[in-house]
């Protein structure tokens, strides 16, 4: 069933509150499913800004049959830049995506809004850089059902931003951090040709630089200054969900299904727990109650550190993981807490130092090549074994409970998450009992399909028996006419209106802008827009001495060197930023409190 959604919001009604998790492949996707997640997001096999997590239409298919059972909704990344001579490409590719049942694309290149491709829901990737009340507005006009924020944005931010739209706001509450703005880094681009914008980020951040000042004083050296710690909003959750925002997205496109799982989970359970205190409030996006088996705990998957980023105060020394761009994992207190195959690291004066545990000897471990050594100050276990290999088992069921009704003549099913009701005549062969008839257990085999008794109503009441084969044969049709109901009743939405008087905020547009194709172009020129520069990516146009990256990641503020507190003489510029990709001249906008790279041949 194709539905146009209502504009607004019924705010007599609960907002529906979208755990989204990634997904680099169909089964994570399905783990994630069963793990908790009201929607994924993944990539097809073109156009997803992670060539690494590519997938089969006929795949995504797949997935949408199984998460749609759930109420689960499929959205598909196409969100790189379209070159002039893609544009027919990327119209068959969301076309099939239209028929394979996707509930929505992720776009960046606003030729989408210009292509001949069926009506579905799009939503503005955070490639779309939304910093601001009048972009996320000109979005929202522009047709977008769903606006995922930049990930830079204060609370106060997002709360402007969601009180200013009638559109669902999505904000990243998990993952890794990209340095730059989305959509507006050409760092990776400028250094050797890969572009972030076309899902081939070269992660030039996460290698050593030093910094130096402009008589040659070094700042830092060989330091990982540009890689950040992993973003962990889980205090802030609650936070975020009272700003206004509806969709909590999970990054990790190229995480593995063990990761998901644990994400996923853990969220899973501080989103029911807001929920549950206000109901009133909120309710869940998707149906059915996920059970898992372990305790979910982030500090056990891979993580850099975690950091709110921007979210709340921002404090010197606490967004760039500058000894190692590797996984920290959680503290050791003791070497008891350690088995053979973890692997443990800690900090020393020139970086991350680790190794494998072979086992342990007293308060000592033993190393792989041998030798013993003291638990060491600051040890991290960046891989637990055990929680590895539990992690590997399929840990999680997701169940919708269901009512059933035994009725002289039909057999009733009520699904009230998915606002479903169901009957099949029943006929069956009835003679008077031996003893009291108690059917309660047969109803509740539900094992292999994706529901749970809640509750069974024997109508027949107990004097009267019927053999089990015709109650087994019953209660099959049943659960199958409620399959039937829950797919002839799924609804998808058709992509709201575009307002052409809209005016795009800005009248002038740089190669950070991203237009590479005419009808990008044609797009932004309707919406006002009177200057054009065309992407880098497309025209080839030399970003030496451009600026190629801005974050609010402020290198000076990192390293306690902040203009703002220290003065103007704190540091003496231009500095120079210099590593294997390259070298970079950090600008520093202390209004803005943001920092910009300017590519440098020095």
């Amino acid at each position: 069933m194709k539905e146009t959604p209502k504009n607004g919001r019924d705010t007599a009604a609960p907002r529906p509150l979208e755990l989204l998790a990634p997904a680099r492949d169909c089964e994570t996707a399905r783990q994630a499913i069963l793990h908790g997640a009201d929607a994924v997001y993944i990539g097809a096999d073109s156009h997803g800004a992670r060539h690494a997590a590519a997938n089969s239409v006929e795949d995504i298919r797949r997935l949408a049959d199984f998460a749609h059972r759930f109420r689960a909704k499929v959205y598909v990344t196409v969100n790189t830049l379209v070159y002039e001579k893609e544009l027919d490409t990327v119209t068959d590719l969301c076309r099939r995506l239209y028929a394979a049942g996707a509930d929505a694309l992720i776009v960046q290149d606003m030729a989408l809004l210009r292509l001949p491709i069926p009506p579905m829901e799009l939503h503005a990737s955070t490639q779309c850089d939304t910093r601001t009340v009048a972009k996320a507005r000109f979005l929202e006009d522009a047709g977008f059902s769903q606006i995922v924020l930049a990930r830079e944005l204060t609370i106060g931010e997002i709360r402007d931003i969601c009180r200013s739209v009638t559109v669902p706001v999505e904000c990243f509450i998990h993952g890794a951090l990209c340095v730059s703005y989305s959509g507006r880094c050409h760092a990776s681009l400028s250094c050797g040709r890969r572009s972030a914008n076309r899902g081939e980020c070269a992660q030039i951040c996460r290698l050593p630089y030093t910094l130096t000042d402009a008589a040659g004083r070094v700042l830092a050296r060989d330091r990982y200054l540009l890689s950040l710690h992993d973003l962990n909003a889980s205090d802030a959750l609650a936070a975020l969900v009272e700003a206004g925002v509806s969709s909590f997205k999970i990054e990790g496109r190229l995480k593995d299904p063990e990761y998901v799982k644990n994400v996923t989970a853990h969220y899973r359970r501080l989103l029911d727990g807001i929920i549950a205190r206000h109901p009133e409030k909120y309710c869940r996006s998707s149906a059915g109650e996920s059970t898992v088996d372990f305790t979910p705990d982030v500090s056990k998957c891979f993580n850099r550190g975690y950091t709110e980023y921007c979210l709340r105060e921002r404090k010197p020394r606490d967004m760039a993981s500058q000894l190692t761009p590797k996984s920290l994992g959680e503290p050791v207190e003791d070497v008891r807490q350690l088995r053979p195959g973890d692997g443990i690291a800690w900090p020393t004066p020139t970086g991350f130092k680790g190794t494998a545990v072979n086992g342990t000897v007293g308060n000592k471990i033993r190393t792989r090549e041998g030798r013993l050594m003291p638990l060491p100050e600051g040890a991290r276990r960046t891989l637990s074994i055990e929680w590895e290999r539990n992690m590997r088992r399929e840990t999680a069921v997701r169940r919708i409970p269901i009512s059933i009704t035994l009725f002289a003549n039909r057999l009733e099913a009520v699904d009230n998450q998915r606002h479903l009701r169901v009957s099949v005549d029943f006929d069956p062969t009835t003679s008077e009992a031996r003893r009291p008839a108690d059917r309660r257990d047969l109803f509740a085999r539900l094992g292999g399909t994706i529901y749970s008794l809640e509750s069974f109503d024997d109508r027949l009441g107990p004097t009267l028996f019927i053999p089990n084969s015709q109650l087994t044969e019953a209660r099959r049709r049943l659960l199958d006419a409620l399959d039937r109901a829950a797919e002839d009743t799924y609804r998808y939405h058709y992509r709201r209106k575009e307002n052409r008087d809209a005016r795009y905020p800005d009248t002038v547009l740089s190669f950070q802008d991203n237009v590479s194709n005419t009808l990008a172009e044609a797009f932004y020129r309707e919406h006002g827009v009177t200057e054009i520069e065309p992407a880098a990516e497309a025209s080839g146009t030399s970003l030496e001495g451009r600026p190629v990256m801005t974050t609010r990641h402020c290198l000076l503020r990192e390293l306690g060197l902040c203009k703002r507190e220290k003065g103007s003489a704190a540091v003496k510029e231009p500095l120079l930023l210099r590593g294997p990709s390259g070298t970079f001249r950090p600008v520093f906008d202390c209004a803005r409190c943001e920092m910009t790279l300017l590519k440098s041949g020095k």
